[in-house]
């Protein structure tokens, strides 16, 4: 039975797609500077803040996971063990 391909199985579709999405994220970044902010407090009025905001929570993220498996981490062999 042939698969059947999908969107995603061409390199150059993937390529032209990441293009579209780059294209479209540069846009929202400038558009930012031009859209009038009803901020609560003052840093959320800064152009681009909440991109800023959420990159580094994510890079955040990341880190603090990595530092946890530290503390959570089992052997490979830990329920072999109990046998």
């Amino acid at each position: 039975m042939k698969k059947e391909l999908t969107i995603f199985d061409k390199p150059r579709n993937v390529r032209i797609l990441l293009v579209c999405f780059y294209i479209s994220l540069g846009v929202l970044l400038i558009a930012d500077f031009f859209i009038d902010k009803h901020a609560a407090f003052g840093w959320e009025a800064y152009p681009d803040f909440f991109a800023a905001y959420g990159f580094i929570s994510c890079v955040l993220l990341i880190y603090i996971a990595k530092l946890l498996r530290r503390l959570v981490k089992r052997s490979e062999d830990y329920y072999r063990d109990r046998q």
